[in-house]
């Protein structure tokens, strides 16, 4: 029962939101019960859910890490991420401590230039992966490397030569690149579709752990 209770309750709740958008009023000819106030019900519970799952993960990341504190390798990671995690909770829980004092400027020197670091980072796993995908090797790598040449000149301050071939930006903006992300989008909503029906169906069970 422990894990047919959890697929019935998947399967049914499932059912019940893919019926609801084809009834906008009366849900199965059930009296009293609205599709719309019915899906912002549910929702209502998702979210419920979301946030009773938030101290889940904060005692399994603390877990984890307690846990390496054994392990010479990575002993000083997991006591930097304990610690700050210690300190940001500790002086964040008074409102006043969040615009000023420790916390404020923990999140102001040591969040923010952490991030803004990570993400110059891939400025330069980017130019590599660019440099490796854009080698004219074949016909389709010619017109790669030619394309991003021409989307590159558009956004380079190069004077006229960057306005110059407005047009052909724009036309290949909006005519490729749209087509080809709208079938990626289709894709990935077929994944989607197909992804969701065998977890309502019971076939996909990865979300229970071990089967």
């Amino acid at each position: 029962m422990k894990r047919e209770i959890p697929l019935m309750i998947v399967m049914v709740t499932g059912i019940m939101m893919f019926i609801q958008y084809f009834m906008p009023y009366k849900f199965l000819w059930i009296p009293f019960v609205d599709s719309e106030k019915l899906f912002e019900f549910l929702n209502d519970w998702v979210m419920v859910i979301g946030i009773l799952s938030l101290p889940l993960g904060i005692w399994s990341l603390v877990k984890a890490n307690a846990q390496k504190l054994t392990v010479p390798g990575e002993r000083f990671y997991s006591s930097v991420l304990l610690a700050g995690f210690l300190v940001m909770v500790i002086s964040g829980l008074r409102p006043e401590w969040r615009t000023g004092g420790v916390h404020f400027a923990l999140f102001q020197n040591v969040l923010i230039p952490i991030q803004a670091t990570i993400f110059s980072l891939l400025a330069f796993f980017i130019a590599s992966a660019a440099y490796r995908a854009f080698r004219a090797r074949s016909v389709l790598a010619t017109i790669l490397l030619l394309t991003a040449f021409i989307i590159m000149f558009r956004f380079i301050p190069l004077g006229p030569l960057s306005s110059a071939n407005n047009w052909l930006v724009e036309k290949i903006l909006t005519v490729p690149n749209m087509a080809a992300k709208r079938a990626i989008a289709m894709g990935i909503a077929l994944g989607a579709t197909a992804t969701a029906i065998k977890i309502i169906l019971g076939i996909e069970r990865t979300y229970m752990g071990r089967d």
